[in-house]
């Protein structure tokens, strides 16, 4: 049984496992430059400049991969306040701060990539892609107020950074262009990166305060949203990659809930006091509830695909 710790005391004790986290990424984080993944020769003038302006033929994406690429790209475009948010519940001191500088200038380089990699190649209507990123970002994220605390924001980013690299990485998968999927995959070992760092400080949450860390991660996961639900069309999207497997709830539960938490032997551990093991017992009805939507998600994809079939309609990937 351990006592509860407030903000500071918790990012005290942990600051010594921060450093060693940020010295082990800095190891093993290599540099890549955004250009090297950009098909300049591809690219031409827009009106402004002699040129002509978009048009929906030039796409070569199907209608999976552009809302995939423009939903993958406007998450990342919300950096500042990513940022601030993390700077808000971790410190600017020591290697707390080192840390939230060099991560928010390695996430910078995935907008820069996959902006770069849009307009050049016109893949997506790069009038629609600004003015959509004017209003995503104008609104920000925000934390709920019941999000307040390094804990579960450490929670949040360890699910949500894994999350990404799956998006990112399937994303690649159905472009059809190798250079892409070449940019999606350098973006998406970033993200695994990142969620290490932060996986690892909240198994260390886990073994510094047991019951408050376990109530942190079981209120994320029962009220999990991705960052980018505010965006233009994040419903829409959502449901196309969804239902074309980029990110679906089978993936959420078996490629970022399940191995995350196995990590942390949740569902094997004994130093759980009465909040943490109540705490726990929610999780796993939780954890059978998403289970059973699973299955029912997954059966109306497949009553949808055969009404698609028997109409005709042929599939984008």
């Amino acid at each position: 049984m351990t006592k509860d710790l407030n903000q500071l005391e918790i990012l005290t004790e942990l600051e010594p496992v921060a450093e060693a986290n940020l010295n082990r990424h800095l190891s093993m984080a290599k540099d890549w430059h955004p250009h090297d993944y950009v098909p300049w020769d591809a690219g031409r003038n827009f009106a402004a400049m002699g040129g002509i302006d978009w048009a929906p033929e030039q796409s070569k994406l199907n209608e999976v991969a552009k809302a995939a690429m423009i939903t993958n790209l406007l998450t990342e475009d919300n950096l500042p306040s990513y940022h601030r948010e993390i700077s808000e519940h971790f410190s600017s001191d020591g290697a707390w701060g080192t840390w939230v500088g060099r991560w928010t200038a390695e996430e910078n380089r995935h907008g820069i990539a996959m902006r770069d990699y849009l307009v050049v190649t016109r893949g997506v209507d790069p009038v629609a892609l600004e003015e959509a990123r004017m209003i995503h970002m104008t609104k920000g994220v925000h934390s709920p107020e019941y999000w307040g605390g390094f804990l579960v924001n450490v929670a949040y980013v360890t699910f949500q950074e894994l999350a990404t690299r799956v998006s990112h990485r399937n994303t690649g998968r159905v472009c059809d262009d190798p250079i892409a999927d070449r940019m999606l995959q350098r973006i998406a070992t970033d993200e695994n990166l990142h969620m290490i760092f932060y996986r690892n400080l909240c198994g260390a949450g886990l073994d510094l305060v047991p019951d408050q860390a376990m109530v942190a991660i079981t209120g994320i996961l029962a009220n999990f949203v991705m960052p980018g639900h505010s965006m233009p069309n994040f419903r829409r999207n959502g449901v196309l990659m969804a239902k074309h497997g980029i990110y679906d709830l089978r993936q959420h539960l078996e490629e970022v809930v399940q191995p995350v938490l196995k990590k942390w032997n949740i569902f094997e551990r004994n130093d759980f006091g009465a909040r943490g093991e109540a705490a726990r017992e929610r999780l796993g009805e939780y954890l059978e509830k998403l289970a059973g939507d699973v299955l029912k998600f997954e059966e109306q994809r497949d009553r949808m695909f055969a009404r698609e079939a028997a109409k005709g309609i042929m599939q984008p990937v």
